[in-house]
């Protein structure tokens, strides 16, 4: 790596740190004057806006549809569901006044106290209460059922430990609310839509997750049940990746949202909500970045091939643009997004270093004498391996060998997710085992008070019961020795 870009921590030093400085490194974002929240920058916006399109087709191939809803929630909304607000109360934003007006010794702005809201407003921390009110005025027979909407919106949720992308206090996502006529429905929805989270963080993230369902103290507040995906950082910590509730009908007691069904009869509307967000970006640093910077997967990369010709004077620079303007058609042609860096005020290895560190998968360099020679040198950011190759056929190579990255990315974190995934049957392993980093399968007696007693005393908590593998077997609980008929997963997380 030139030494322009030099500075990274690196991860075995202070991981933490090491994430934090990338973020800024790699111009994804960066703090913003308002504490606990950032500026997402064009790079890292061009990765999220990547996430966005795949998803929203997703989500519409799945029979969804986009909305939008209020940003600003009245106050009482959020007392209908009793367990939802008592999950956000601590998290709220809350709006009292309507203006502002200039001081009077000429100091600025001031709030204006007569302006006191009648009511105070909360700035959305999930939309459930605001969208469940207007639901109301939409369903009346089952014929209006299923309603599968999704909306792209920010929320805020205030963080005393904020991180940028992983705990932001205002932060960017989706979030889907479905209505269903019968409790199946809106319970294979939630299952669905989790299995859709799945398909895109291992095919398009290139990141392995466990799928799986929340303990009663860790789903959402005012769900019935709580799916799950969960993915490793390479500091062994768990990060949730993304959930889908099954509400219950919850909600629509709250909100009075009633039908008529097939008998005539009169039923309460059954419902989910699910969501990812720019934590996203935070599980994809995590996963696969390395100590010379960011890599990326190439089906989110901004820029899957960048082209830095090595040239000496004009003349040079000239014959080697004609060349590359054909390698670039190429490649745009079969799909593939290219950039061709000649600026002049940059030397090659500030330029192979700045690709370097924002994960650039596909590094073409071409100077006059490998075009003597036909041929150019290619660097895959996924290994730091290069190759001298013809240029005559690079288009198709290029195709082939980004699938080779993205499908190596992917075996890569499978197998440090593996092989640090263990089973313990006692504490003492237990808490071993966690201080070690580990994803942790082990007995639990199933009660809340168990499970807070192990957070308490490890700092680990149950990611979920997992789905994806048996973890059905008798044994004990790790903590009290009683009866236990599955194993479930624990880690500490972000």
């Amino acid at each position: 790596m030139a030494t322009e870009l030099k500075g990274l921590t690196k991860r075995s030093e202070n991981y933490s740190q090491w994430y934090n400085e990338l973020v800024v490194k790699a111009d994804l974002a960066e703090q913003a004057p308002v504490r606990g929240c950032m500026v997402i920058k064009p790079y890292g916006y061009a990765i999220w806006e990547k996430m966005h399109e795949v998803l929203d087709a997703k989500f519409k191939e799945t029979g969804h549809q986009n909305a939008y809803f209020p940003l600003l929630i009245p106050k009482s909304y959020l007392s209908r569901e009793a367990e939802h607000v008592e999950g956000f109360a601590k998290e709220c934003a809350v709006v009292t006044h309507y203006r502002l007006k200039n001081a009077e010794d000429g100091s600025g702005v001031i709030v204006d106290p007569a302006a006191k809201l009648e009511e105070e407003l909360i700035i959305r921390p999930t939309s459930e209460t605001i969208i469940w009110s207007t639901y109301k005025n939409w369903i009346k027979s089952y014929r209006d059922l299923p309603i599968l909407i999704n909306q792209w919106a920010n929320v805020m949720r205030w963080e005393m430990r904020p991180r940028l992308f992983l705990r932001t206090a205002e932060f960017l996502w989706q979030e889907g609310h479905t209505a269903h006529a019968t409790r199946e429905e809106a319970e294979a929805e939630a299952r669905k839509m989790q299995n859709v989270y799945a398909d895109f963080a291992q095919n398009w993230m290139a990141l392995p997750v466990v799928r799986g369902v929340k303990s009663e103290t860790e789903r959402f507040a005012g769900a019935l049940d709580t799916y799950t995906i969960e993915s490793m950082t390479q500091d062994g910590k768990a990060l949730q990746c993304g959930t889908s509730h099954f509400l219950g009908q919850n909600f629509a007691k709250a909100f009075e949202v009633q039908f008529v069904d097939r008998e005539n009869k009169l039923d309460y509307v059954w419902a989910t909500s699910w969501g990812v967000s720019t934590r996203l970006m935070g599980a994809l640093i995590m996963a696969h970045s390395d100590d010379n910077g960011l890599v990326l997967p190439p089906k989110l990369a901004p820029i899957q091939v960048v082209i830095v010709p090595i040239y000496k004077n004009a003349e040079d620079l000239q014959k080697i643009d004609a060349r590359v303007a054909s390698i670039v058609d190429g490649l745009k042609a079969r799909g593939i997004s290219v950039k061709y860096d000649n600026a002049d005020n940059k030397r090659p290895g500030f330029k192979f270093a700045d690709y370097e560190v924002k994960g650039v998968p596909v590094r073409l360099v071409l100077g006059m004498r490998d075009l003597e020679n036909g041929t150019l040198e290619v660097m895959r950011r996924d290994t730091l391996e290069k190759e001298s190759m013809p240029i005559e056929g690079i288009e198709d190579r290029v195709v082939t060998l980004l699938d080779e990255i993205q499908e190596n990315i992917f075996r890569k974190a499978l197998s440090y997710r593996d092989e640090r995934m263990v089973k313990v049957d006692t504490y003492d392993e237990f808490k071993e085992q966690i201080e070690n980093g580990r994803f942790v399968l082990a007995h639990w007696d199933g009660t809340p008070e168990t499970e807070a007693k192990i957070k308490e005393e490890t700092k680990a908590t149950i990611r979920c019961i997992p789905m994806d593998f048996d973890t059905t077997e008798d044994g004990k609980c790790i903590y009290t020795g009683k009866p236990s008929s599955r194993r479930v997963l624990f880690a500490r997380s972000y």
